[in-house]
Order: structure tokens, then sequence, then C-alpha cells
């Protein structure tokens, strides 16, 4: 095995247990190691560390696997880091009976560049390192043993896998359903479909954006529920519509759903189609780009009692941050200005280059520019399907507020 020696001082991110280390802390390679070789870490004064993943392609050089530097990483490694994040979610009684359900929530699980979603008795498994990568086999056979679901489906398909030096890799690891589900996996051609807080809604495990669906806004989509009796709804970047629903669900007056993309939207009207007990007829679907629309519908003099503001990611890092920034305050001083007198704001950022503290002075900004004064009423967060390790502050990339206007 190869060892990995640091530059004097480098350490200490490692004795706060944080499992990155970046190329700047590399003194050198003592030894050769392919791209996700296990690698000995060690102090430039020679004290063992941990285990890692070694990845030369990526600014991130290795990601530890075990801060214990006698830890074997091998086939049982993997079998006891997958058993114990299968058990912690079985632990936490709000988890129980999910249909859809984070079971690796990657560092924070103690795996890094692992992703494992479970839509019933399919697992989407999504490896984004090149450590990750090399254990593919180990990972999915002790998924199958810990959850005892029938099939995974592997969506290895992210960007970031390019910055590992990794080609996608997509289709199915393990127990293909014969036939083939199309873009679900419900055998015999029917689609996979999930029950969240009683709405139905169907996953594209295939072609779906992440692993099918946004698994870790499930909390949130329940609390719109509970938020949306007798409102006028706006539900910008829709998607597939489960906050939409979830309004539905909840009693909404109107519920108005905007994105741009219309396959998004035709999967969305499937699923309003799943879910008779909805009344369709308060549902309004909108293909259109989201900051256009929302200039639109102040410019005509629209008013809802709630807007929802979930977009995509705007910034990957913080050198991105300036011009997310930027993006963010317009959307909100134009979510604000929709707002009826007493009406509720809830707004997200899943960018990792923008920081819960960033974000909060953002949406200050845009309610000082928009003229309404805004109160936080919630902060909002990730499911508990999706923790986040206290030395891995990174693993928060979700964050958002409900804001009440005056």
């Amino acid at each position: 095995m190869a060892t990995l020696i640091l530059h004097p001082g480098k350490e200490k991110s490692v004795l706060r247990r944080h499992p990155w280390l970046f190329s700047g802390a590399v003194a050198q390679l003592d030894g050769r190691a392919r791209p996700g070789d296990t690698v000995d870490v060690v102090s430039h004064e020679g004290r063992p560390l941990g285990r890692a993943a070694w990845s030369p392609a990526s600014q991130i050089r290795a990601r530890i696997w075990s801060f214990d530097a006698a830890e074997s990483i091998d086939h049982a490694f993997f079998k006891r880091r997958v058993a114990a994040s299968v058990a912690r979610r079985n632990a936490l009684p709000e988890l129980a009976g999910q249909q859809g359900l984070r079971l690796i929530h990657a560092e924070s699980d103690g795996l890094p560049g692992v992703i494992a979603d479970r839509y019933g008795d399919t697992v989407v498994l999504q490896l984004t390192t090149a450590g990750a990568d090399k254990w593919r086999g180990a990972i999915a056979d002790s998924l199958l043993k810990a959850t005892g679901c029938a099939r995974i489906y592997e969506r290895s398909d992210v960007e970031v896998r390019k910055l590992e030096g990794l080609e996608a890799v997509t289709g199915w690891l393990r127990n293909a359903p014969l036939p083939p589900g199309g873009g679900g996996a419900g055998g015999e051609g029917e689609p996979l479909v999930i029950d969240e807080n009683g709405v139905r809604m169907a996953v594209d495990i295939v072609g779906g954006h992440k692993t099918g669906f946004y698994l870790d806004q499930r909390e949130n989509r329940r609390r719109v529920a509970e938020l949306a009796r007798g409102r006028r709804v706006l539900n910008c970047f829709c998607y597939t519509a489960g906050f939409s629903l979830q309004a539905l669900a909840g009693g909404a007056r109107e519920v108005v759903s905007v994105d741009s993309s219309g396959p998004a939207l035709a999967t969305a009207q499937r699923n309003l189609a799943l879910n008779p007990q909805l009344d369709a007829a308060r549902a309004i679907w909108r293909e259109a780009d989201v900051f256009a629309e929302l200039r639109s519908l102040r410019a005509a003099g629209e008013r809802f009692d709630l807007v929802i503001l979930d977009p995509p990611k705007f910034a990957n890092t913080a050198a991105h941050a300036e011009r997310a920034a930027r993006a963010y305050k317009d959307i909100n001083l134009l979510g604000l200005q929709l707002l009826a007198p007493g009406g509720l704001l809830m707004t997200y950022s899943c960018s990792g280059g923008i920081g819960a503290e960033l974000f909060a002075r953002i949406l200050a900004g845009a309610a000082l520019d928009a003229g309404r004064n805004a109160r936080i009423v919630q902060h909002l967060h990730g499911a508990a399907d999706h923790p986040v390790d206290l030395a891995f502050p990174e693993g928060e990339y979700l964050k958002g507020l409900l804001l009440q206007v005056d």
C-alpha cells in the first residue's frame, strides 16, 4: 500500500476528522497507487492518520475512509459501514415506513462519494469519486444484504465524476426487473411509484434529476401541506410537482406551478392524475422561464398567499458565490413583491457556495429592495435521512427559510 505524506501542519484537518485532503496538503506519495486505491495517510513526521482513497485527477486528492490507521478497507469494511448507515435510519421513528428514503449520504455516513436512495424495493446508487467507483461491487452487495431490496440501479452520471477522471455509468447493477420497467422499475412495464405523505409520485430513476426524486425536501413538502389551506400558492421551479401536489392535498385554493421544462410539467400532470383525491381544477401549469414569469405576474398585479422558490444550484463553489447571490436576490425580490399582506415565502438554496448566513443576508437585501418587512418564521433543512456530520459542514448543502411579510 502506498503512503500519502502530508506537508507540515496539514494534518490538522484530519485530526478534526474532516475527510478531504486537497492537493496543496500533499507533500508526496510514497509508492504507486492507481485511482481509487487505498493509501495510508501520515503526517510529515510519520504519524499515522488513517486510510484514504487516492484520486490523482481531482483537487481533492484523497478522501478518508477510516481515521483508524489499522482498519482494513475491504469488503467487510463496506458491509459494516453500509449496515450501520441503514441502521441509523431504522432507528429514527419519523423515517419508519417511508417508501422513498436516502440510505447513504456520502461523507456524512462515512462513505465519501456514495449516495444510495431507496424507492420501494429498488435502490438507486450514485458513485461520484474514484474510491467509491473502485468498490462498486462491495457497496452494491452490502446494500442488498442490509436492506433486503430486490434490485439496484446505478445513476453515476453526475458532472462531478469528470473531476475524478471518471466516465458516466448508468444501468442495472443488480437484479434488473424482467421486463424492464421503462423509466421506472415496477416490473411488467409499470413505472416506479412511491407514496409520500399520502401523495403518490412517479419516480424516473433512469432520466430524472438526482437519483429520480428530491428526497431531501420530504419534510418541507409536508410543511407546505400544513400551510396551504385556503391559500393561493405559486410554486416556482416546480419540476414534477412535489410541492404543488402537497399544497393541493393541504387544501390550497389554487396552485400555479411554473417550470421551464415541458417534459417535467408533463410528468407533473401525470403525477396529479395518480392522485384522484386531489382537485385537478385547482392546478394551473405554466411552461416558462421562472425569472421572466415572475416579472410578468408582477406586471399583471397578481398576488399570492404562499410563494415557493426552490431553484436549481446557482453556485457549485464559493468562487461562483457573487454571481449566484445576484440571482438569488433577484428571484427572492420578485417573490416577495408577489406576496399578499401576511403572505409566506418559502425559499431555498442548494448551492454549496452559498452558506446559510450569506443566504439570510441576500434575503434581507431582497426584502429591503422590495419594500417589504419580512420575518423568519422557520429555518428549513434537508430531511432526517440527509444527516450532516459535525466535522463535515459541507454536507449541509440545502438551506431554506420560511418568511412572513407584512
